[in-house]
């Protein structure tokens, strides 16, 4: 798997929150990244880059779950959406193709480079999804960007 290593700047986003369970997520992000795209719009800013999702695991059923677009220019919160931001600085990435239910050796792939380069995970990672499971039905073919925050454990 191939894992690359960049600096990003921090990135203002318009998102949308909520606790689910695995089988709610499909259904609320479709609606959420709708509803998000409408204040962008009525609110004058634009999308900045392709759909994202960030996920913390609550307890062994619920994850606590972010979804949304970067922004060109940050938002005012109006109804379930609100200003966010994804975090600047070091992060490892690596692009993983195929359905959303097999990521976990991506996942376990860039936690290994950032081990083996000195690092340690600095927050939760995000996905950044380049396929429209509507429009592009076959999950063999979905490409995701896995991106995962790393901070320096070695204080140099």
């Amino acid at each position: 798997m191939d894992i690359e290593n960049t600096t990003r700047r921090e990135q203002p986003t318009a998102c949308a929150t909520a606790h689910l369970t695995v089988d709610e997520i499909g259904p609320w992000i479709s609606a959420t990244y709708q509803a998000v795209m409408r204040t962008v719009a009525e609110q004058g800013s634009s999308l900045a880059g392709p759909p994202y999702g960030r996920y913390h695991q609550l307890d062994d059923r619920l994850l606590a779950v972010e979804a949304g677009f970067p922004v060109t220019t940050p938002i005012t919160a109006s109804g379930d959406v609100r200003p966010s931001a994804l975090p600047g600085g070091p992060v490892a990435t690596t692009i993983h193709i195929g359905s959303y239910d097999k990521m976990e050796p991506a996942y376990r792939a860039l936690a290994e480079w950032i081990g083996e380069h000195g690092g340690e995970p600095a927050g939760d990672a995000w996905e950044n999804y380049f396929s429209d499971p509507v429009s592009q039905p076959d999950p063999e073919t979905w490409r995701t960007e896995i991106v995962q925050p790393y901070r320096d454990r070695t204080g140099l």
